[in-house]
């Protein structure tokens, strides 16, 4: 699990809370895709070929740990997995995952997309990737390329 979580948000850019909320369900294995719900709006994620398996190999060790578990998510504990409520995995779980290496998620999410931002510099690549706004996006191409910032009429 602790390496799907990485690769979900070093890779496509998912916030903490999100990568907690995501559900069976959102996950597409056969058409490589993710599903992630964000208010209002949603976002699919086309999963690289190390994601993909990652997932896959989670699906699997999620199926032998814990097959009776009703929980809808698709990341689970040992904790969530048995609790008749069906909540999602805690924060806890996945800052712990991230303290072992010296990163936060945001941090990481943060560095990911300013490191795609400076590679094309196109705001519109950034929203289809990462599903951020347009503001957003233009916010990162004006970090990562600082010399094309406009500097007003003269």
């Amino acid at each position: 699990m602790a390496k799907l979580v990485v690769a979900l948000i070093a890779i496509h850019g998912l916030r903490k809370q999100e990568t907690c909320q995501l559900q069976l369900d959102d996950l597409d294995l056969a058409a490589g895709r993710l599903l992630v719900r964000r208010d209002p709006r949603h976002h699919t994620v086309y999963l690289d070929e190390l994601t993909h398996t990652l997932a896959a190999s989670w699906l699997c060790e999620r199926r032998e740990r814990w097959s009776r578990t009703d929980n809808p998510h698709l990341l689970v504990s040992q904790v969530t997995a048995d609790d008749l409520a069906l909540p999602p995995v805690s924060n806890r779980v996945l800052d712990t995952i991230f303290e072992r290496l010296g990163l936060t998620p945001t941090r990481l999410r943060r560095d990911r997309i300013l490191d795609e931002a400076a590679q094309t510099a196109d705001p519109v690549h950034l929203i289809r990737v990462f599903g951020i706004s347009a503001k957003t996006a233009m916010t990162y191409i004006q970090a990562a390329h600082p010399e094309r910032r406009s500097t007003g009429p003269r």
